[in-house]
């Protein structure tokens, strides 16, 4: 069952927010963490996808590392940014989170994760941000519409949760409600525009998983300026200076079984 989808002066170089991705067992070794999935894109896919996403349990978070195959947003990639899907099976069931079927990989998925490259109109100018919405589903849920939304981040406003570095995206993403299910395994399904659904699965927030440390962010939380007047070129870093939002008119939100093709 298909998804409904979802400033200005010159620019000021401050220092780059340094980012890392290290997966720390409770004794404080350090060991590199492993792709929850892989993907390979067609050569003829127009819209950014993700070809590598790395998950894992961080306190009562879950931390993302997302690598696409181009820039996400920005004015690289006009109006054909990402809008990819990343559903979380928190407790490894199909009896809970949303019900599509039986033999639908989304089905029991507990979390949606959407990632968009956002391009905004204000002005006669655009201007181009990335977005997070974290919605949770219910065993009531039959799209992601129908899930209760957690969260609706940026990279500027929200640079504790919400981090860049080149085509990779990171993220931290609460999973402190008391209705969320939680286990020792969760699983992880992404479903690309126009091929089959891709799954992985992960030590869950019962585990002990958790107690360990995956540090996405290291450092400060330096911030870039805004783009220049007139344009929206992609900074080089998470952060920046955001007025406040305003509602999006030139792309409606909508989420589908993984990206809009």
């Amino acid at each position: 069952m298909p998804l409904q989808k979802p400033s200005g002066g010159p620019a000021v170089k401050r220092p780059l927010l340094t980012l890392a991705w290290t997966l720390l067992a409770s004794t404080g070794a350090a060991a590199a963490p492993k792709s929850t999935l892989r993907y390979s894109p067609p050569p003829d896919q127009e819209r950014p996808v993700i070809i590598d996403a790395t998950v894992g349990p961080q306190g009562s978070d879950f931390a993302m590392r997302l690598l696409f195959n181009k820039d996400p947003w920005g004015d690289a990639c006009k109006n054909r940014c990402a809008n990819a899907t990343l559903f979380l099976d928190t407790d490894s069931s199909t009896s809970t989170g949303i019900q599509l079927g039986k033999g639908v990989p989304e089905t029991g998925a507990d979390l949606a994760v959407i990632v968009q490259g956002v391009r905004e109109y204000l002005d006669n100018r655009a201007d181009t941000f990335l977005r997070v919405k974290v919605r949770q589903l219910s065993d009531n849920a039959q799209s992601v519409d129908d899930g209760e939304a957690l969260a609706d981040l940026n990279h500027r406003q929200d640079p504790e949760r919400v981090q860049f570095e080149d085509r990779t995206v990171y993220l931290l993403i609460d999973a402190t409600s008391t209705t969320l299910p939680s286990g020792r395994k969760v699983r992880v399904i992404y479903h690309p525009p126009g091929s089959k659904a891709i799954q992985g699965t992960l030590a869950g927030m019962l585990s002990g998983g958790s107690s360990g440390s995956v540090r996405i962010f290291r450092g400060g939380s330096s911030k870039n300026a805004a783009p220049k007047a007139g344009g929206s070129a992609r900074p080089s870093n998470s952060s920046g200076a955001f007025q406040e939002e305003q509602p999006l008119r030139s792309q409606p939100v909508s989420s589908g079984t993984g990206d809009n093709g």
